[in-house]
């Protein structure tokens, strides 16, 4: 069947014809008959079959069989609703497309930008608004829209509009349409949930179902890699050396994963950027522009940033992160293989990613092709152990100063059993008992425990010896001030070596100041 056995006008037909459109998708054929003879419609079809122009070619149509009455100024008669601003974009482009030969006006509004040209816009008069729920929330509650003369209602992409939580948006906006009204309700993925939406929204709807629900298109190769974590990034640099990848979209479940992703790709000298909701509006369009003219190699996204990007010609998908929701899994690869065009999809997996990847081959029914055949097949992150890591500070130590060989490790007297002051008061030096005599070279020392492995190293100033070279393997002491020296008698000649006073170790700075 050809667009030209449609029930068509000619206008349309003529933009179809512009746009290189000769055959309609099998969603395209059984939904635009149901839309003309203005039937409520619930179409369940997988991304990238077509659905846009399934619902905004037959709209186009009746409104231009109908229009609106008076001369005033135009209300809005057709609401498209959509999750993301990117499918907003892309669903006024295909308006514009194929509308180009009618008087409709249409207008896209999106949160994120300022809402100056948009309410400018709305106050010359619209025919057809794209919206997301957010700022059509805002500027209905400012004044600036109203919903009453709404003949025509899409739901688009309802799976996805759930999973993000505008369902409150979604059923506040609804409060607010005629009872009136054609509502065609259209998702990728119809889970009971959504189901029960589509009853309360829809009056007798004609369902269209082009292919099972969850299932992935045939056009799309899949293949899988296990791989560490730690080595998704270096595999994915290997798999970019395939100079016949032209363009690659990467799907990452985090906007901090996504960033990380580009700043490891531009490292490797592979050109890259990121969509996600923390991007400006600008910087988003920038981004995906850029990937579009081949300018940019990869673009990394989000889930959310990604749905109902339409680009010609994508050709490679890789999923840098499993998702945790099946359904999400046949959305990614639904970039690829569009409009009957062949795709591959590669994913890669890790040990905390083996649940995702059951329950996605469970929802499409069949493995998906694994490839051992990389270089980081079967290898193992290094993960520390309690064994191993004492091991640089062992390191460390071999590289310090060497220490002086320690006795054998003794019991440590209890602080009673330790001497006192006043238990030696013999052992003192004369000279420092103001006897002017000089110091015993045999002034008996007294015993002390050997030192533990554990215990720190003797304080500065503790021992007082004569100035000059070190003895044994001692540092040298910081110079004292002349308040801290102590005055001492000259050594007599007799004696060859100057005797060395040693203290205690138990003493405390108190005890060493009342001696």
């Amino acid at each position: 069947m050809l667009f030209k056995e449609l029930p068509l006008i000619e206008p349309i037909l003529r933009a179809l014809a512009d746009e290189g459109y000769e055959t309609p998708t099998p969603i395209q054929r059984q939904a635009i008959p149901v839309v003309l003879q203005q039937r409520d419609l619930l179409g369940c079809a997988q991304t990238g079959t077509g659905k846009t122009a399934a619902f905004t070619v037959p709209i186009l149509q009746l409104m231009d069989a109908h229009p609106p009455a008076g001369h005033g100024q135009r209300p809005i008669r057709t609401l498209i609703l959509t999750p993301t601003r990117e499918l907003a974009i892309q669903i006024g482009e295909s308006i514009k497309a194929y509308g180009k030969h009618l008087k409709i006006r249409s207008l896209v509004i999106f949160g994120g930008v300022s809402q100056v040209p948009q309410v400018q816009s709305l106050h010359q008069g619209v025919d057809i608004l794209v919206a997301t729920p957010g700022r059509l929330l805002d500027l209905m509650q400012q004044g600036h829209i109203t919903l009453r003369d709404i003949r025509f209602f899409v739901l688009d992409e309802a799976d996805r509009m759930l999973d993000m939580g505008f369902v409150h948006d979604v059923k506040r906006i609804i409060a607010h349409l005629p009872q009136r009204r054609q509502t065609l309700f259209f998702s990728a993925t119809m889970p009971s949930e959504i189901q029960s939406l589509a009853d309360a929204l829809l009056k007798d709807p004609v369902r269209v179902e082009v292919t099972p629900v969850s299932s992935t298109a045939e056009t799309v190769g899949q293949s899988l890699y296990f791989v560490e974590k730690k080595f998704k990034t270096p595999l994915l640099v290997h798999i970019l050396a395939d100079t016949n990848i032209k363009s690659l979209l990467v799907f990452s479940r985090t906007k901090h994963g996504a960033n990380k992703i580009v700043k490891d790709l531009l490292k490797a000298g592979i050109s890259a950027e990121a969509i996600h909701g923390n991007k400006s509006q600008n910087a988003r369009q920038l981004a995906l522009q850029n990937f579009k003219n081949r300018k940019t190699r990869v673009l990394v996204a989000t889930d959310i940033a990604a749905r109902g990007i339409d680009i010609d010609e994508l050709g490679h998908v890789a999923n840098f992160d499993l998702p945790n929701v099946p359904e999400t899994y046949v959305h990614r690869i639904g970039r690829t293989g569009r409009a009957g065009a062949s795709g591959l999809a590669f994913s890669f997996c890790d040990a905390e990613e083996r649940e995702f990847l059951r329950d996605i081959q469970k929802l499409i029914g069949k493995k998906i092709p694994v490839i051992e055949s990389h270089p980081f097949a079967g290898m193992v992150a290094p993960r520390e152990t309690e064994s191993s890591a004492p091991a640089p500070r062992q390191e460390r130590r071999q590289h310090s100063e060497p220490r002086r060989p320690q006795p054998a490790r003794q019991a440590q007297p209890r602080r009673q059993d330790r001497p006192t002051l006043q238990a030696r008061p013999e052992r003192r030096p004369a000279a420092v008992q103001g006897q002017g005599a000089g110091v015993s070279a045999n002034t008996a020392r007294p015993a002390q425990p050997a030192r533990r492995q554990d215990q720190p190293q003797r304080q500065p100033g503790r021992t007082l010896q004569p100035q000059g070279r070190p003895q044994g393997n001692e540092r040298p002491r910081p110079e004292r001030t002349p308040e801290q020296k102590v005055n001492k008698p000259a050594v007599p000649a007799s004696d060859p070596k100057p005797s060395m006073i040693q203290i205690p170790k138990s003493w405390t700075d108190s005890d060493l100041e009342r001696w």
